[in-house]
């Protein structure tokens, strides 16, 4: 089974972005959120946390180049190409990353920290909420909302609408984005059809769309709407914070933050030619997933036993430099050589389970 599709020219740009939407996140935990929320870290960051605490707003960048690269990886491939290319991308380096945490923080043994074998089974499916479990490292919530947008679009592949009618598809999305998140308020709706953050999720699509079909009417005001709408759907996660941390990012500048993010990714597509791909590219882009699974818990670790003997400073800096070259070995000896496997063996298991349902299905049609 063939898992990649027509020759697609690699953006070196999207991978720097994605870095440093991982580092915004990286920044705002350890310099923002460890001693801001429930005391993980003893030593706060007074100098860092006003710029720090605009750093949770990479996960929504994370979201918006998603969209871009979840369209674009789903052009020319079948719905079955499209889930096993998604699986082997995300489950192999989750695995990794999820088990290194469990371990990490069950030796450790910290009163604010603690992990179990059932929550570490139950973290296993990438779904622990589902069954009754809290997710091995705050940081996974983001992963479900990336799983549920691959589901739509597996679905969407399936039907043959990805295909035939991606912008009324869009549409309808953003529509029910609005209507939820402006007057219903339905968590279901919001998981369901991740009514939050699906404006960014569809901005990236549509982005992708132009980039690949040209510029149309329908589309431009497509990305026009959701850049509005998810300019709404920020209020949510401000409340939140005002809610957690008595702070929160004023409205105006979180709007001007959203007018940042979505040129910089519209940026990184047009200057797309700038940038040389080469291995170091390659190596940051890799290393970014890893970074935002590992970071969070084992940060907060790390850094309060690093901090009573080389200072708060540096054992933070000091933690960053340490996950990132841990995540650039794992991406390099353990999840790139496990998605080569997955990907052939996979590939090969749902050929053979197709052409088996194929069969199956041919011989139960009745003879004319």
């Amino acid at each position: 089974m063939n898992t990649r599709p027509g020759e697609q020219n690699y953006i070196a740009t999207l991978d720097l972005l994605r870095l440093a939407a991982a580092l915004a996140v990286v920044f705002f935990h350890y310099f923002f959120r460890g001693a801001a929320a429930e005391g993980y870290l003893a030593q706060g960051y007074p100098l860092a946390a006003p710029f720090a605490l605009y750093g949770y707003l990479g996960v929504n960048l994370f979201f918006l180049i998603s969209g871009f690269v979840i369209a674009w990886s789903a052009e020319n491939r079948s719905w079955d190409q499209f889930a096993v290319a998604r699986f082997v991308r995300l489950y192999p380096g989750y695995l990794v990353c999820m088990t290194i945490t469990f371990m990490i923080v069950t030796f450790a043994g910290s009163s604010l920290l603690s992990a179990s074998f059932s929550q570490y089974a139950a973290n296993l499916s990438m779904f622990a909420p589902a069954f009754g479990q809290p997710f091995m490292d705050g940081v996974y919530w983001s992963i479900v909302l990336e799983l549920v947008f691959y589901g739509w679009v597996t679905l969407a592949l399936f039907t043959g609408l990805f295909q035939k009618r991606k912008l009324e598809l869009l549409f309808a999305w953003l529509a029910i984005s609005a209507l939820n998140e402006f007057f219903l308020g339905s968590g279901a709706a919001r998981l369901l059809f991740i009514t939050e953050f699906g404006p960014f999720f569809a901005a990236g699509v549509l982005v992708h769309h132009i980039h690949a079909h040209g510029r149309s009417l329908p589309a431009l005001l497509l990305l026009a709407a959701a850049f509005l709408i998810s300019c709404g759907t920020l209020s949510v996660t401000q409340q939140w914070m005002l809610g957690h941390y008595g702070i929160a990012v004023s409205l105006a500048n979180l709007v001007v933050a959203n007018v940042v993010m979505h040129a910089v990714l519209i940026g990184a597509v047009l200057l797309r030619h700038r940038v040389r791909a080469s291995a170091l590219t390659l190596a940051l882009g890799g290393l970014t997933y890893p970074l935002y699974l590992l970071h969070q818990n084992i940060g907060y670790l790390a850094i309060s036993a690093a901090e009573p003997l080389v200072g708060k400073w540096f054992a933070a800096f000091g933690c960053v430099a340490l996950t990132l070259f841990v995540s650039w070995a794992i991406w390099r000896s353990c999840e790139r050589p496990a998605q080569r496997f997955l990907r052939i063996w996979l590939g090969r298991a749902v050929d053979a389970g197709l052409a088996r349902f194929r069969r199956v299905t041919a011989g139960a049609q009745p003879a004319e």
